[in-house]
């Protein structure tokens, strides 16, 4: 009984060795593809008309945002493509436009997104900017360090929009696709 054992033994063995099995590929890794997307707020600026009606000449609202995110090696180095989505509200009774600077370390203008919106009653303008090989230049977001808003009221300082709290709204978001790899 016992030889029988050692002999089944050896048998299995052998069927385990010879067995179907794929020689191992440890090359693999190299044509693993890691591309994850990422989503973020970029920015959300509200201007109630009353503050419009204040401000003294046409811009009533300027403000440089800090983005230096754009410029970390980890983001520069990998990233793909993105797309930047902006959404504006106009409920006041004043057409407005809109103007946004992409600019570099040194405050050169990279690229510029212009917003004309008439007085309420509007509908949300909404607009999306893709970066990458189906839109602008991948460097524009590489480079970017500071983002410059300036809001203009094209219409007068008195008027009052009849609609509850009119205010202007612009809210933006991006989507990024990064080579992990």
């Amino acid at each position: 009984m016992k030889v029988f054992r050692i002999l089944v033994t050896v048998v299995f063995g052998v069927l385990m060795v010879l067995s179907c099995s794929e020689k191992q590929d440890f090359d693999q890794l190299d044509d693993l593809e890691i591309t994850p997307t990422y989503e973020t707020s970029v920015f959300y600026v509200k201007a109630q008309e009353s503050l419009i009606n204040r401000v003294s000449g046409l811009s009533f609202f300027t403000q440089d945002f800090n983005f230096d995110a754009f410029e970390e090696p980890f983001f520069a180095d990998r990233v793909l493509s993105g797309v930047i989505s902006y959404e504006l509200e106009n409920t006041t009774s004043k057409p407005i436009e809109i103007s946004l600077e992409f600019l570099d370390e040194n405050e050169n203008i990279l690229d510029t997104e212009e917003f004309r919106m008439d007085a309420a009653p509007t509908s949300t303008l909404m607009r999306d900017v893709s970066y990458g090989p189906t839109g602008k230049s991948l460097d524009i977001i590489k480079n970017t360090s500071k983002i410059r808003l300036v809001a203009t009221n094209l219409g007068d300082g008195s008027s009052t929009s009849t609609l509850e709290n009119p205010a202007i709204v612009l809210r933006s978001s991006a989507k990024f696709t990064l080579d992990l790899k």
